[in-house]
């Protein structure tokens, strides 16, 4: 009507919360036509009316040891779960907003703010721990024991005292955290640390009662690899015997050793006795007629392997019309053994005579296959 003036409405930031039902009701109307993707602008329009609503509900929890920053944050997170999920037939939305909001603020302190994780069953008997005995100080003037809380909580002690232990995990202290005074030491420096010297004393000492029942040879092998960390081969210039059977022997005893260790008595040593040494590599060269047969015995190792070597090569720089290998007293090969059969056998394709493998133990037979040297019957 003219002449007649008309109060303006006032923003969102000066309206209180008599406004915020009927700003959801007039949101609800404003979208029921809207197809879903015009829904945006009204929902915005009502989040925004409704911060400062989310504002008040967050600074009641301020001071308990989480920024007020954080908390308006999931205050607002809260707000707007609370604007989507609103339906007018269901009540009042200041209600349904707030009951929404301040669950989410408590969500975020059972969730967000612990130290270490503790089950969320000795969470929430924490917290009612913690009322109980506000409320049983202030009524016997002292602090209650542990079964007066059982008693009121109807709780068992146990479960009591685990809650009270299990409290010190929401702000744990830091291992950074200096000690106190003029020291540089920090709290970390305090906490001891697990000891593997001490764990393994046990086996130690079963050890060293084990390696006395050993044979005297095997036991100062034993000492000489392990604690001099001397190698195999400086351990067989020592006494005198090939570096195959150092690493026979070794095999040997390590055996045992693990076998006694798992044992509740230590297996016998073979009556004590010690193995005899294997016969060193026997290399002869032989003409029969235009082919030449090269024999091997015994154990082919580093020493023999050299031998082995220059008798093939020798084999092959004659032209025969075959070189035969004669493995049938071969007991075994080593690294340094299989190389030399095949420098012989690069050395004859190279020359174009053939070389043939032959009478070869099964033992030695796959050690050959392993190294791709097929062996004829």
């Amino acid at each position: 009507m003219f002449g007649q003036t008309t109060t303006p409405t006032p923003p969102p930031t000066e309206r209180g919360l008599e406004d915020l039902d009927a700003a959801a009701l007039a949101y609800a109307a404003r979208i029921a036509g809207l197809p879903p993707e015009r829904r945006q602008e009204a929902r915005d329009d009502l989040v925004r009316f409704a911060l400062p609503f989310a504002g008040r509900l967050a600074r009641r929890y301020r001071g308990r040891g989480e920024p007020l920053e954080d908390l308006e944050q999931v205050a607002r997170l809260g707000l707007v779960n609370a604007v989507d999920r609103y339906d007018p037939e269901r009540g009042s939305f200041t209600a349904y907003a707030a009951i929404t909001i301040v669950g989410e603020i408590k969500r975020h302190f059972r969730d967000r703010t612990w130290g270490v994780h503790v089950p969320r069953r000795l969470r929430d008997l924490i917290l009612e721990v913690g009322q109980a005995t506000a409320a049983l100080t202030s009524e016997l003037s002292r602090a209650p024991t542990v079964a007066e809380l059982a008693e009121r909580l109807e709780t068992p002690e146990e479960e009591i005292l685990a809650a009270l232990e299990s409290a010190a995990g929401y702000s744990p202290a830091s291992l950074n955290a200096p000690v106190g005074g003029e020291s540089s030491a920090e709290f970390g420096d305090l906490v001891g640390e697990s000891d593997n010297a001490l764990e393994s004393v046990d086996d130690r000492v079963t050890v060293s009662g084990l390696l006395h029942r050993l044979p005297w040879r095997e036991r100062r092998i034993l000492a000489m690899r392990f604690y001099g960390n001397q190698t195999q081969a400086e351990i067989a210039a020592r006494f005198g015997i090939s570096q195959m059977h150092v690493s026979r022997l070794l095999s040997r005893a390590l055996t045992w050793l693990r076998q006694a260790m798992l044992a509740d008595a230590p297996p016998p040593w073979q009556n004590g006795a010690a193995e005899s040494e294997p016969a060193r590599a026997r290399i002869s060269v032989k003409q029969n007629g235009d082919r030449v047969v090269v024999e091997v015995g015994g154990e082919v190792d580093r020493d023999g392997a050299d031998q082995l070597r220059r008798a093939m090569l020798e084999a092959v720089t004659g032209q025969p019309r075959e070189v035969v290998v004669d493995l049938v007293g071969a007991g075994g090969f080593d690294a340094g053994g299989i190389a030399a059969l095949m420098a012989g056998r690069d050395a004859a394709a190279r020359t174009g005579v053939p070389l043939r493998l032959t009478r070869v133990q099964p033992a030695v037979r796959r050690s050959l296959a392993a190294a791709g040297l097929p062996a004829a019957d």
